[in-house]
C-alpha cells in the first residue's frame, strides 16, 4: 500500500467518524462556546498524558508561534460550526461545511503562492449543487445559522492551507501540533466566553451527567483521533484534496441527523442525487490530479 492511498484511506476514516460531530453537538445541552471549550480543554488534558516530554524539544519559538495562531483558527472554526447548529440545526450546518473546498481551490493557492488549478476550482464548485440538493429546501429563518456555518467552512480552507504548509516543511510530530493548536482554540474559546456570560447570565457552563458521556465521545473518538491521522495524511495529500475528501462528511451527518432527530422525514431522490454528485467530485480528484500533473509535465 502506497502512503498516498494510505493518506485517503485515514482522511475517509475520520469523515465517516467526523459524521457524528453534529449528531453529538445536538445532543450535548451545552451552548456552542461552553461545548467548543470543553472540547478543546479535554483534549489537551488528555494529550498532556500522552506526548513524551522529548517531543517538544527543538521546536523554534516561530514554530510554536504558528500552530498556536493554527488553533486560533481552528477554535473560531469549531465555534462557527456549533452555533450553526444550534442557530439552525444539525442538517444545515453540515451543508455549509460543502464550501469548504471551494475556498480551498482559491486560498491554498494564495497562501503556497502557486496558480489556481482549474480543475480542483471546478470540482470545488460542482460540490454546491450537490450539497443545495442534500440540504434541500433550506427554512430562512434559519439564515442567521447558514451564514455562520459559511464562515466556519472559510475558516476551515484557512486553516487546513496553512496546515499542509507546516507539514511540508520539516513538520513537528503529529501529536505535539495538536496539542498546541488545540491550546490555541482553548485561548479563543476563553476569551469569548465572557462575552456569552455577559449576555447571557443564567448560560450553563458545567456540563450535564449525560453531557459528560457525549463530551469524551467527541473528544477522544471523533476529535483527537482524526486529528492525528489528517495530520499524518496531509504529509501526502494537499490542503485542497484533504478538504474534498471531508466534503463527504455532510452526507454522514445528515443521514445521521435524519436517523435521529428526524430533521429529513423523507429523503427525496434529490438526496441520492445530491450524494451521488459530491460521491463523483471527491473520487474523480485523485484521478484528475494525475492526469492534469501528467499533462502539465509534459508541457
Amino acid at each position: 500500500m502506497t502512503d498516498k492511498l494510505r493518506a485517503y484511506l485515514y482522511l475517509h476514516f475520520c469523515v465517516l467518524i467526523w459524521g457524528f460531530t453534529a449528531i453529538l453537538g445536538k445532543l450535548i445541552s451545552l451552548k456552542a462556546v461552553p461545548l467548543v471549550w470543553w472540547r478543546v480543554f479535554l483534549c489537551c488534558v488528555t494529550l498532556i498524558f500522552l506526548i513524551p516530554r522529548a517531543q517538544f524539544r527543538g521546536i523554534s519559538r516561530k514554530r510554536y508561534l504558528q500552530m498556536f495562531g493554527i488553533g486560533i483558527l481552528v477554535g473560531t472554526h469549531w465555534l462557527c460550526f456549533y452555533g450553526a447548529i444550534k442557530l439552525s440545526n444539525a442538517s444545515v450546518a453540515v451543508a455549509t461545511m460543502a464550501t469548504t473546498s471551494f475556498f480551498s481551490a482559491l486560498v491554498e493557492p494564495l497562501l503556497t503562492r502557486q496558480k489556481v488549478k482549474g480543475y480542483e476550482l471546478a470540482l470545488g464548485l460542482l460540490i454546491l449543487p450537490g450539497m443545495a440538493l442534500i440540504a434541500g429546501n433550506i427554512d430562512w429563518g434559519m439564515r442567521v445559522g447558514f451564514a455562520v456555518g459559511i464562515v466556519g467552512a472559510l475558516l476551515a480552507s484557512v486553516f487546513s492551507s496553512f496546515n499542509k504548509k507546516l507539514v511540508d516543511n520539516n513538520p513537528p510530530p503529529p501529536l505535539v501540533m495538536s496539542f498546541i493548536e488545540l491550546a490555541g482554540g482553548v485561548l479563543v474559546c476563553s476569551l469569548v466566553l465572557p462575552f456569552l456570560l455577559w449576555q447571557s447570565p443564567d448560560t450553563p457552563l458545567i456540563p450535564t451527567n449525560m453531557d459528560w458521556g457525549w463530551l469524551l465521545i467527541l473528544v477522544w473518538v471523533c476529535t483527537l483521533l482524526p486529528y492525528y491521522l489528517t495530520l499524518l495524511a496531509m504529509r501526502y495529500i494537499s490542503a485542497f484534496a484533504t478538504n474534498l475528501t471531508i466534503n463527504l462528511e455532510p452526507v454522514y451527518g445528515v443521514l445521521l441527523a435524519a436517523v435521529f432527530f428526524r430533521e429529513d422525514k423523507d429523503l427525496n431522490p434529490q438526496f441520492y442525487i445530491g450524494v451521488i454528485v459530491i460521491l463523483l467530485a471527491v473520487f474523480s480528484h485523485p484521478f484528475l490530479k494525475s492526469r492534469f500533473d501528467k499533462f502539465s509535465k509534459v508541457t
